[in-house]
């Protein structure tokens, strides 16, 4: 079984009161190593919050780049566990007509470029390899969000690397179940919603006017097993201004 979260840490601009990142940090430090997932799937992480996962997680490799064209700003971080899970290959594109590209965007895009981390793993005990996607979609543009998400899943349908492994995709879609950006996963069998019926993910540090669902895991050739949220709290300070979501998943040898 690997257990694994996806986790919109949100930016530290310092603009959320008590729950600016620094008050969080030790809460979300404590659930992390309280559960011990093999792997988070991170979005909205800063460079310095980045250097803090590593210094932190020291049971875990943390991988991932800024999606800037200087490879600085928001990064889709993956940690991963050292001792569970071997790395295979890793890539950043961007989410874009030209994905080799740092900083690339779609015309009908915000001005924030989107990232996309993938990787290949194998279970260190019992030989399974997996695919993991990670990404988060544009928080504006409707038509970028189509695009990006069809970009993944058509990149995906054509790989040549370890073409017929399970497949995780999960990150912070920015649009609810049912859109019609979402929809666009209907062209694509196969891929299941482990996070179906979860209910509220972005609570906006607990604003109930802004509650939305928009934090998912898709699966492919595996099977969730049990799913919960991450609802910790200390006082007025949340984990984030998401629930991050844990999935615990039945990988299959698929090779």
């Amino acid at each position: 079984m690997l257990k694994l979260v996806t986790f919109n840490i949100r930016c530290d601009y310092g603009m959320d009161g008590a729950n600016n990142f620094e008050y969080r940090k030790d809460l979300i430090l404590k659930k992390i190593l309280a559960e011990q997932p093999d792997v988070l799937c991170f979005q909205e992480v800063l460079p310095h919050v980045a250097d803090w996962l590593r210094e932190s997680l020291t049971d875990y490799y943390v991988i991932g780049c800024g999606r800037e064209e200087s490879l600085q700003g928001e990064q889709t971080t993956v940690a991963y566990q050292k001792e569970r899970l071997n790395l295979i290959s890793m890539e950043s594109y961007w989410l874009s007509e030209t994905p080799n590209l740092p900083g690339s965007r779609y015309p009908e895009q915000s001005r924030c470029p989107r990232i996309c981390t993938e990787a290949i793993f194998q279970e260190r005990n019992s030989g399974q390899v997996f695919r993991l996607v990670n990404t988060h979609l544009d928080h504006i543009g409707v038509e970028a969000r189509k695009r990006g998400l069809e970009q993944i899943l058509q990149k995906l349908s054509q790989e040549a690397f370890f073409p017929h492994i399970p497949i995780i995709l999960a990150g912070d879609m920015n649009a609810e179940p049912g859109s019609e950006e979402m929809c666009i996963l209907d062209r694509f069998p196969g891929y299941v919603n482990a996070t179906e019926g979860i209910g509220v993910t972005f609570h906006a540090f607990g604003k109930k006017e802004e509650e939305m669902c928009i934090d998912y895991i898709f699966l492919k050739g595996c099977t969730c097993k049990k799913l919960e949220k991450w609802t910790d709290q200390e006082g007025a300070v949340y984990l984030s201004d998401h629930y991050p979501v844990c999935a615990l998943i039945e990988v299959s040898d698929n090779r």
